[in-house]
């Protein structure tokens, strides 16, 4: 039906005749002349036509936005002075011949040229897509898929797929469920990742495995999250973590000069504890300069508890943020500070304004001065390398408290100040707990397959507090691109983590029985990262949510306007699955 796409007419096709087929993007009736852009996937092309042929002529007068049609017709150089640079079309046109409506377009639902809510954007998604700014997106993502397959591929990894029905496993999110109709009462559960298959794959000596792979996660949703997301998935036997980070940094890099002819300079590596100390986050975005600062040390000794017992607790916090410029804030400013860091659990937010640097409190402002010593502000100041205009935000409370809440002010106040500087900011963080605790027991920081770093079993359960793990996180501009991990590659180290974990041996045999089965017959070290192309996709085109470089996906509530899915089963099909409604569900149907 064509003989070239709209965009790819150039300079090298004047004076040949062309058939094309597309959208009308926008017709002009100029009384003598009908000029119609025409859009397809790779660009827009106007197309003239004037009254000499009448049929096409009154054919293309009767045309609107979003007609299907096709073009048949002369390439011309336009005239200098009509030459458009904005287009990669511009220095032609095409002389209508012909024209033919394939389908016409009734008045579309939305206007695209008004603010239309994202509600509306992913009703009409089929609409949305249409446009080049949503269609280029998908077509970068699309190539980047396929430098990823190209890069892995010439590396000697296999692209092997993995079960989307398969047993629930602990990753830390819920999963989603699905009845079975043959087993009546039991659920298959949609994979939050493939990791115990590719792990499995390692002990079948597939040695090197990738995957693009959808996952499922049931989790509150935001601008990085979706219900269902990409990952580019890998696995490598006998590779070390300092392998695997080289091998997947020279994807990324290779990826970025090719896609966007970006050079990224070497990552640097981080451990968790720096990242945590100096940033507050395990994925800091190193574009922004603002660092926390500890001064527990010199307020342990203070009357204003609100300091010193936070200093005294072997678990608490006291965090100075230092902000260039920041005396110029007004209360109002503040006080919109201070509910900000209170969505994190801080109690409250102090301050104190730099007037002059050194002359203790007489060179500040503050309404926490009166309850500090001429020598503690100084000091306070000094150590945050504070200036005249500068301001100086207080952190107290536990640990946990302190570090979420700065290390959230911190990205905030680097916004509002325009602090961020350079366009690119990766980094490796490594050496992250084996462990988090709460509510009285373990839960393993990344997931329990994880392998701890210089560790005997005996001594992991010994010492679940201090055990390290031997995991790595790529970031990116504070976003999370992947992460990954030497795996547990023995039966007795696994036994040992599930232990940590609360899972006794009875309840280990009964859900992963068939992996710690596996373990016992040779299975090689092994390690793996995956990526999650979605973000990746969003990061480099400059989109500010995943929704922005997916196709359909679902809004902040897991639902999708464009189906209306979820949606509810009738009553045959509940019985087939030995399913039952609850009395509320009923009566809300």
């Amino acid at each position: 039906m064509r003989s070239h796409y709209c965009g790819n007419v150039t300079e090298a096709q004047d004076g040949q005749e062309v058939t094309l087929v597309g959208w009308v993007n926008r017709a002009r009736n100029m009384g003598g002349v009908v000029f119609l852009d025409l859009r397809d996937r790779e660009g827009i092309v106007q197309v003239v036509y004037d009254p000499d042929l009448p049929e096409a002529f009154a054919t293309a007068s009767s045309l609107r936005s979003e007609f299907c049609v096709q073009v048949k017709g002369l390439v011309r150089l336009r005239p200098d002075s009509q030459i458009n640079k904005n287009m990669n079309t511009g220095a032609i046109e095409v002389l209508g011949k012909e024209l033919t409506i394939i389908n016409r377009s009734e008045p579309l639902p939305i206007d695209f040229n008004t603010d239309v809510s994202e509600e509306q954007r992913l009703k009409y998604r089929y609409l949305d897509l249409r446009r080049p700014e949503m269609t280029n997106k998908l077509k970068f993502r699309a190539k980047v898929t396929s430098e990823v397959r190209r890069f892995l591929d010439d590396s000697g990894f296999m692209d092997v797929e993995t079960p989307i029905l398969t047993a629930a496993t602990p990753e830390g999110a819920r999963d989603y469920l699905v009845p079975s109709r043959t087993h009546k009462g039991q659920f298959f559960a949609l994979p939050q990742s493939p990791q115990l298959f590719k792990q499995l794959l390692m002990m079948s000596g597939m040695d090197k495995y990738y995957q693009i792979v959808k996952c499922f996660r049931d989790e509150d949703l935001r601008a990085d999250r979706q219900p269902e997301f990409t990952q580019i998935d890998i696995e490598t036997s006998f590779m070390s973590a300092e392998q695997v980070m080289a091998e997947t940094e020279t994807m990324i890099r290779t990826l970025f000069k090719k896609m966007l002819n970006v050079d990224l300079p070497k990552f640097p590596h981080m451990t968790y504890a720096e990242a945590m100390r100096r940033f507050g986050s395990d994925k800091p975005d190193l574009r922004n300069p603002l660092e926390l600062v500890d001064v527990a040390d010199l307020l342990k000794e203070v009357e204003f508890k609100v300091f010193s017992a936070p200093a005294n607790d072997p678990e608490g916090r006291v965090a100075t943020l230092r902000v260039p410029g920041g005396a110029k804030l007004s209360r109002k400013q503040i006080d919109e500070y201070t509910k900000y860091v209170g969505i994190y659990g801080a109690k409250g937010l102090a301050w104190m304004k730099i007037n002059e640097a050194g002359n203790g409190i007489e060179g500040v402002q503050s309404p926490i001065a009166k309850f500090l010593s001429d020598d503690i502000v100084n000091a306070i100041v000094e150590r945050n390398g504070a200036e005249a205009g500068d301001i100086i935000l207080f952190g107290a409370d536990s640990d946990k408290v302190v570090t979420d809440a700065m290390g959230a002010l911190r990205l905030k106040a680097g916004e509002d100040f325009e602090l961020l500087s350079g366009e690119w900011a990766p980094l490796w963080v490594v050496d992250f707990p084996m462990f988090e605790k709460a509510d009285g027991r373990y839960y393993a920081l990344h997931h329990p397959f994880t392998a701890p770093t210089n560790m005997t079993p005996a001594e992991l359960e010994a010492n679940p507090d201090t055990a390290l793990s031997d995991a790595y996180d790529m970031v990116l501009n504070g976003c999370e691109l992947g992460g990954g991990s030497v795996r547990i590659h023995q039966a007795d180290m696994q036994a040992a983590a599930f232990r940590v974990l609360g899972i006794s041996d009875e309840e280990a045999q009964e859900k992963f029985g068939f992996l710690l089965d596996a373990l016992k017959y040779g299975t090689p070290p092994h390690a793996g990262l995956a990526f999650g192309l979605d973000r990746l996709i969003m990061l480099m085109v400059g989109a500010e949510s995943i929704r922005e470089v997916m196709a359909f996906p679902k809004t902040t509530t897991a639902a999708c306007p464009l189906t209306n899915a979820p949606g509810t089963a009738n009553d045959e099909q509940l019985v087939e699955l030995a399913i039952a409604r609850m009395p509320q569900q009923e009566k809300q149907d």
